[in-house]
């Protein structure tokens, strides 16, 4: 008799991670739910960041986690501003966004660091928002599917210059229609 191999912690992230970026992808999902679903998946797995960045996967799962909570507290900051709520509700969140924006660059580094920057090309990319143009860039991982990251970060910016791997121009997003629209 056959046993099922039980799933690891990785497993079960790359295929929840998978499964909502391909529902997003066919339009099943808007951005806000697949930012809310993935906020919900992370708080059930309860599986904090990694301090030691030694594999793909842990580097993968400590972006995931930091950008998901990032953008979580951005979205919940810009609610409480839409619904005229006191400000300092508006500024709490936003501090938190930025403090896991920031823990969210210094886990892409520690994972390009581990994967010696090997195969990555980094750009700015074109956006609509105002905000953005000229700050925001990608950081592909061309031997993983699915291993886009975005920063604005100036300090990452300038050692993905030292290495070798950031392109000069912009570039169209490989994730462009995700990129642009509001949440």
């Amino acid at each position: 008799m056959s046993r099922l191999k039980k799933k690891n912690i990785f497993d079960k992230f790359f295929e929840n991670r998978d499964s909502l970026i391909i529902q997003y992808r066919n339009g099943d999902m808007t951005k806000r739910e697949f930012l809310q679903l993935n906020f919900d998946f992370i708080q059930q797995m309860r599986v904090k960041p990694f301090s030691k960045i030694d594999s793909y996967e842990k580097g993968m799962y400590n972006y995931q986690y930091y950008n998901v909570l990032a953008k979580y507290y951005t979205m919940l900051g810009v609610d409480m501003k839409r619904q005229g709520k006191h400000y300092n509700y508006f500024k709490h969140h936003l501090n938190k966004a930025h403090y896991y924006y920031n823990e969210k660059d210094k886990s892409t580094l520690k994972l390009l660091r581990h994967l010696e920057f090997e195969n990555v090309e980094a750009y700015f990319i074109k956006v609509e928002s105002k905000r953005l143009k000229d700050k925001l860039y990608e950081i592909v991982l061309k031997d993983y599917e699915f291993a886009i990251f975005h920063s604005k970060s100036n300090w990452l910016l300038k050692i993905l210059k030292e290495e070798g791997v950031f392109i000069s121009g912009k570039k169209k997003s490989l994730i462009d229609g995700y990129i642009n629209e509001k949440y």
